[in-house]
């Protein structure tokens, strides 16, 4: 089975941490998930944790 996108729907890069306000994942993280391996996305997954208890730094307030 594959490994289902973490993508919200909510598609925005923020430049002052380049990850997205939605899903947390960085532009070349999007960009790859559709070719990359399930291990790469479990890595991928796995690193998601850490940015969201980091408080989502950066995003904007507005």
């Amino acid at each position: 089975m594959a490994i289902a996108s973490p993508c919200t729907g909510i598609c925005r890069i923020e430049p002052r941490n380049g990850l997205c306000e939605g899903c947390l994942r960085t532009i070349d993280e999007i960009i790859a998930w559709p070719t990359a391996d399930d291990a790469t996305r479990r890595a991928v997954l796995d690193r998601l944790p850490e940015r969201a208890e980091a408080g989502r730094e950066g995003f904007r307030t507005d």
